[in-house]
């Protein structure tokens, strides 16, 4: 909780409450979350809308925060991950 309220820039004890759900966040507070989060706003609103997260939009969500760099190490890695796991299944 601490850890999640410092990258949002909001207060652990926000956070809590956030977990609790026992008051309704503003969209400002909402929007420090998905920052915190690497998660854009309308993901978290599609998810509480259907009631289940969608892991996928979530990743695309995550890798979008990432600098090009960044983005070009983890498709790198997950290139060498995908291989590895192919060869293990055969």
């Amino acid at each position: 909780q601490e850890e999640l309220a410092e990258s949002c820039g909001l207060s652990a004890d926000t956070i809590r409450r956030l977990e609790q759900g026992s008051f309704s966040p503003s969209l400002d507070t909402l929007r420090k979350l998905c920052k915190g989060l690497d998660l854009r706003l309308s993901t978290l609103f599609e998810g509480f809308e259907l009631g289940e997260r969608d892991a996928r939009r979530e990743f695309s969500d995550a890798i979008d925060f990432l600098t090009e760099d960044e983005q070009r190490m983890l498709f790198q890695f997950l290139t060498l991950l995908r291989g590895r796991l192919s060869r293990g299944n055969e």
